[in-house]
């Protein structure tokens, strides 16, 4: 394999480490995910229902992305699903996208896009996702990749905090 060209893989057990690293970057430099998790590792795997994904770059881990079951507190399932008429368990949350900042420029996050949305079609499914509307760059890829943005709204992640989000349909 050419070391230079990225390469999209099941993320396994011994990722998760690497993931966070690179997510601990991401999160000082781009602020994602918005609120710190006590223990990253857990939250990374918690999303990955239906799998989860690094993509591999001159032998790093240079990105990640999961897909998971719509749950109670997702959006855009339930926007996705009253526009079209079905009910919001064929629906799946794409989630826990994010790139090493040393590896942008390189297509990844479109990679590993184009690997989710396989894995749920494969599945007879339809994915969606909202992402932080401050998140511009990340907005930008979904809408650049063909995404549709069904709307934008307000959700109470706290007591005291209410997030701006825009939730997207492939």
């Amino acid at each position: 394999m050419d070391e230079t060209q990225a390469r999209v893989r099941p993320r396994t057990d011994g990722d998760v480490e690497a993931c966070v690293r690179a997510l601990e970057e991401v999160h000082r430099r781009d602020g994602y995910p918005v609120n710190w998790p006590a223990r990253p590792g857990d939250w990374l795997s918690q999303a990955s229902a239906l799998g989860s994904w690094v993509a591999d770059l001159e032998g790093r881990v240079a990105g990640h992305v999961s897909l998971t079951h719509a749950t109670e507190g997702d959006v855009a399932p339930a926007l996705w699903s009253e526009r079209n008429g079905t009910n919001r368990e064929r629906a799946a949350v794409v989630g826990r996208l994010f790139v090493a900042a040393w590896a942008r420029g390189h297509g990844i996050g479109a990679l590993l896009m184009d690997r989710v949305v396989e894995e749920a079609r494969r599945r007879g499914l339809h994915p969606v996702l909202d992402v932080v509307a401050s998140d511009t760059a990340a907005a930008a890829l979904y809408e650049r990749l063909g995404w549709t943005r069904l709307a934008t709204v307000e959700q109470r992640w706290s007591a005291s905090q209410v997030v701006t989000v825009h939730c997207h349909s492939a």
